[in-house]
């Protein structure tokens, strides 16, 4: 009796090649040296910290996404995810700076008109400017379809009207990537996109109190009839959902490079000090139980980051076979989860020190737990991952 044939994801190993090697390096001494020694003030202060980012423009990070026409370097994706997993092994805040450069700058790299690239992302790359990605929305999250922020064509301009929440560096940037409804009645299909500048009216609303990622604003976004010039539309009309999902494919896996690198620094953090503490006479690192801990804090990231390789790798190949959306889920979702499960851990081997600030961990595990949330729920994750299974 034969067997339905059934398709299996091909997921191939990846090696760094020496050049990311040697990137790898830089990137890590640049971020002990000069991103490490403020991470707990920029944890404590709750503010964007310019004097992190403007180390990161110095070390051209924030052209690595934009191709070299417009002023970056189009770095590959997997050397992107590098640079996101050794900042955030240090500091997930100033991950996030780099990280969001590319969710916003990924829709205007790959379907602007030749005219706003030439314009806006030249600025980006220098460090010049900065820009937002505005989807969700307070009723409009994981459901994006069910957005109510509106953009009505009137003569050469669009009026955009509606609020936009979560906004990551919300009031930071002076750009703004926003999708809103040009045609209510078509659900999905009525989503456009829009480049949108700051001074065009936006307002900045409040900015949200979190748990972790404290030195990133978040923010809401509100556009009170601001007129958008209709140059300024990205990709066509009824086009947004797509450029969306599109995008969200190729930033999920950044997002697992950053809870990589939160996983990473937790247990840098842990291992130093079970060498350290003793007890019953001995350092804890001696007890093979607290051992058995470490290892497989240390498995399960180097398994997550291995997932996150393959899925940055997938992008850099063109997605060939159409394997994208699924395996960049499994690395978003693996990733996270594993980085929640790993600073837990790590704090537990801190025992009660871990519990204070005196130490990193609590930050890592506050830090983590964003991961699991923003660029679509572990949930939502696994719907896109069973959904692939069974089609």
């Amino acid at each position: 009796m034969s067997c339905p044939a059934r398709r299996i994801l091909d997921v191939q190993p990846i090696s760094l090649t020496e050049e990311q090697k040697a990137f790898r390096d830089t990137m890590r001494r640049f971020a002990e040296e000069r991103v490490a020694p403020r991470a707990a003030e920029v944890d404590a202060s709750g503010e964007f910290n310019w004097d992190n980012f403007k180390d990161c423009a110095a070390m051209e990070l924030t052209g690595l996404n934009i191709p070299d026409t417009y002023g970056g370097s189009g770095a590959d994706h997997v050397t992107q995810a590098i640079m996101v997993e050794e900042l955030a092994r240090v500091c997930a805040s100033t991950s996030l700076m780099m990280g969001i450069n590319g969710l916003s700058t990924t829709p205007i790299v790959n379907w602007a008109s030749e005219e706003l690239k030439a314009k806006y992302l030249p600025a980006i790359a220098a460090g010049d400017s900065q820009g937002s990605y505005c989807l969700s929305e307070a009723d409009a999250g994981s459901d994006v379809a069910a957005m109510s922020a509106r953009a009505t064509r009137d003569g050469d301009h669009y009026v955009l009207a509606g609020t936009k929440t979560w906004i990551t560096n919300a009031g930071i940037s002076d750009i703004y990537v926003v999708f809103a409804k040009t045609d209510p009645a078509a659900g999905a299909r009525g989503v456009s996109c829009f480049l949108v500048e700051r001074n065009m009216g936006i307002r900045i609303g409040k900015l949200e109190r979190k748990l972790g990622i404290h030195g990133s604003p978040t923010g809401e976004v509100i556009l009170d009839d601001v007129r958008v010039p209709a140059s300024n539309l990205i990709g066509e009309e009824g086009q947004g959902f797509m450029i969306a999902m599109h995008t969200l494919d190729r930033t999920r896996p950044a997002i697992a490079a950053q809870a990589v690198g939160i996983a990473q620094g937790a247990i840098d953090a842990a291992s130093q000090y079970m060498k350290q503490r003793k007890t019953f006479g001995k350092p804890i690192a001696e007890h093979q139980g607290l051992q058995f801990m470490l290892a497989d804090m240390a498995m399960k990231t180097e398994a997550a980051r291995l997932l996150t390789y393959r899925a940055n790798s997938l992008i850099d190949e063109g997605d060939p076979d159409g394997e994208l959306n699924s395996v960049g889920a499994m690395a978003k979702c693996f990733a996270s989860d594993t980085a929640m499960a790993v600073t837990v851990d790590a704090v537990q081997l801190f025992g009660g020190s871990g519990y204070t600030m005196d130490f990193p961990v609590e930050r890592y595990m506050r830090d983590a737990k964003i991961t699991q949330i923003y660029e679509g729920t572990n949930q939502i994750q696994r719907m896109v991952i069973a959904r692939n299974l069974l089609r």
